[in-house]
C-alpha cells in the first residue's frame, strides 16, 4: 500500500510481536502501523510498551477488531489513531497523514455509530470497560479459556475470573455466552 508512495519511506515489518521492539530500535521509524493481534504479542500491552520506550513514535492501529470497542482502548494505551482494515487505502493514508501532522485519528465510522440512538447505550457500556477488561473480552470471544487468557496476559487465573465477573456485571449479562454474543453484535461492518 505504501511502497510506491513518495510520501512514505518503508523501513521494515515484523510478523511476530517478539521482534517489534528490536525493529523499532534498529530502524527508528516516525510512525508504526500496528495490527493489535500480532502473534506472540499482547496487543494493548504492546502499545503501552512501545509508548513507554519510544514516546516520540506515532502509532496507527489498523485492525480487524470493531472500532467502537477497540479504538478508545488503543488510544488510551498510546496509539495516535485506529482504523479498521476494511477501510480503503485512501482512508488509511488519510489517517497516516493526520497522525504525521500531530493530530489523533479516529474514523468517522465511530462518530456515526455512536450517534445512532439504538447503539449508543450499548457502545457506552463498552466504553466503561478498562483496557484489561477489553483484552479479556477479546480473548474470551476468540474461545480462550481462563488458563490461556492468564498466560497470554501474564496474569493469575483468579484475576481472569475477577475480570470475567466484572464484565458480566458491567455489561449486564448473566453468562459468558451472552457476554460474547453482546460483544459480537457491535462488530457490524459497513
Amino acid at each position: 500500500m505504501l511502497k510506491g508512495d513518495k510520501n512514505f519511506n518503508f523501513k521494515g515489518k515484523v510478523e511476530d510481536g517478539r521482534f517489534l521492539i528490536n525493529e523499532i530500535q534498529k530502524h527508528h521509524p516516525d510512525i508504526i502501523i500496528l495490527e493489535i493481534d500480532l502473534p506472540n504479542s499482547n496487543g494493548v500491552g504492546t502499545l503501552r510498551q512501545i509508548r513507554s520506550h519510544f514516546p516520540e513514535v506515532k502509532i496507527l492501529v489498523v485492525s480487524c477488531h470493531p472500532e467502537e470497542i477497540y479504538a478508545i482502548s488503543a488510544v488510551k494505551a498510546g496509539a495516535n489513531g485506529f482504523i479498521a482494515k476494511t477501510r480503503t487505502v485512501k482512508e488509511i493514508k488519510s489517517a497516516l497523514f493526520t497522525i504525521c501532522k500531530g493530530d489523533n485519528f479516529l474514523s468517522d465510522n465511530i462518530k456515526k455509530k455512536e450517534s445512532s440512538d439504538s447503539r449508543k447505550a450499548e457502545i457506552l457500556k463498552f466504553k466503561t470497560l478498562s483496557t484489561r477488561e477489553i483484552e479479556v473480552l477479546n480473548l474470551l470471544s476468540r474461545g480462550k479459556r481462563n488458563k490461556e487468557i492468564a498466560q497470554d496476559l501474564s496474569i493469575n487465573e483468579k484475576t481472569v475470573s475477577t475480570y470475567k465477573t466484572r464484565l458480566l456485571k458491567k455489561l449486564n449479562v448473566d453468562n459468558i455466552a451472552d457476554l460474547i454474543h453482546q460483544s459480537r453484535l457491535l462488530q457490524i461492518t459497513d
